[in-house]
C-alpha cells in the first residue's frame, strides 16, 4: 500500500489470532506517523513503541461493546501517560470507539482529540490524566468500586517507565497491594525514554519488578514488542487472584520503522520526508 493513500478500512473486529494482531499493530502504527506527520512534531516514538501492547489490550483482552462504550460491566482503560494519544487514538477508532475520521483532527483548535485524552471525547476516556502519576491511582479506585459492588469488569492502567518517578504512584502501589485488587492490571511501558533523555539518567528505577512485588504485586517482565507474550501475561493476570498484577513491558521506541527505531525523542520532530520513510519501511513490512 503506497503511503500517500488511505488506509485500510476500519473498525477491525477482535481477535487472538497473534498474526492478524500483528497486522492491526502495523496498520495504527502507519496511522501514528500520519497523524503526527500532520503537524511535524508529536509523540511518534512512544506510540509506534507501545504499538503491540494497544493492539493486543483493544483487539484480544479487554471486555467491552464499541456500539456501547458506557456498558456497566465493560473492562476499564486508563491511559496515564495521557500524552501518547496518537496510538491510543488510533486504536480507539480502529476498534470501532470513535469516528476514524476524527484521526485528521488530531491536535486542531477546537477538535476533541486533543494531545492529552480528556472525558470530553465521551465515555471511552475513563478519566482525565493530564499530570503525570495520576492514573494508577484512578484505576485503583475504579477496581476497589467495582470489587465492592461486585462487578465483573477489571481495570487496566498504562504508565511509562519515567512516570514512576512520580510518588503519587507508588502510594497508589501501596494500597493496591495491601488491598489485594486481583481486577487492577498495570502495563509499565519501560521504553527507557522521558522528557530529559533517558530514564537511567534521570532517575534509574531498576530493579522494578523487585519493587513492584515488594508493594504486594505479581509481577511479569515481558518484552513488549512480542504479541503471543503480551497475550499470555494478560491472561496470566486474569486467571492468578489474591493481588494485583504488574506487567513490565520493554519497547523499543520507534518500533517497526527502522528509520527511528531507538531515537529517544520525547516529543519528536517528523519532518515530511522522514515521515514517508517510515511509512515506506511499514509497507515493506507488510509486503
Amino acid at each position: 500500500m503506497p503511503h500517500a493513500s488511505q488506509p485500510p478500512r476500519a473498525p477491525f473486529p477482535a481477535t487472538r489470532d497473534p498474526a492478524v494482531l500483528a497486522d492491526i499493530a502495523r496498520y495504527l502504527r502507519k496511522q501514528v506517523v500520519r497523524m503526527v506527520a500532520r503537524t511535524g512534531q508529536g509523540y511518534v516514538q512512544q506510540g509506534l513503541g507501545a504499538a503491540d501492547i494497544f493492539t493486543t489490550l483493544y483487539f484480544s483482552e479487554l471486555n467491552l461493546k464499541p456500539q456501547e462504550p458506557a456498558w456497566e460491566d465493560r473492562d476499564r482503560f486508563i491511559l496515564s501517560t495521557a500524552h501518547n494519544t496518537a496510538i491510543f487514538y488510533a486504536t480507539l477508532a480502529a476498534r470501532g470507539l470513535i469516528d476514524l475520521a476524527l484521526l485528521d483532527t488530531y491536535c486542531e483548535d477546537g477538535s476533541p482529540l486533543e494531545i492529552n485524552a480528556s472525558e470530553r471525547l465521551g465515555p471511552m476516556i475513563e478519566a482525565t490524566c493530564g499530570s503525570l502519576g495520576q492514573g494508577l491511582s484512578v484505576g485503583a479506585g475504579m477496581a476497589a468500586a467495582l470489587g465492592r459492588a461486585g462487578r465483573p469488569g477489571r481495570v487496566y492502567v498504562v504508565l511509562g517507565d519515567g512516570e514512576l518517578q512520580e510518588g503519587q504512584v507508588w502510594e497508589a502501589a501501596m494500597a493496591a497491594g495491601n488491598w489485594r485488587l486481583d481486577n487492577l492490571c498495570l502495563v509499565i511501558d519501560a521504553n527507557d525514554m522521558q522528557v530529559e533523555g533517558h530514564v537511567d539518567q534521570v532517575q534509574a528505577n531498576e530493579p522494578l519488578a523487585a519493587k513492584w512485588e515488594a508493594f504486594g504485586w505479581r509481577t511479569q517482565d515481558i518484552d513488549g514488542n512480542d504479541i503471543a507474550a503480551i497475550q499470555a501475561a494478560l491472561r496470566r493476570a486474569r486467571d492468578e487472584r489474591g493481588q494485583p498484577h504488574c506487567i513490565i513491558a520493554r519497547t523499543l521506541a520507534g518500533k517497526g520503522a527502522p528509520t527511528l527505531e531507538g531515537i529517544l525523542g520525547h516529543n519528536l520532530r517528523l519532518p515530511a520526508d522522514i515521515a514517508a520513510r517510515a511509512l515506506d519501511e511499514l509497507d515493506m513490512q507488510e509486503a
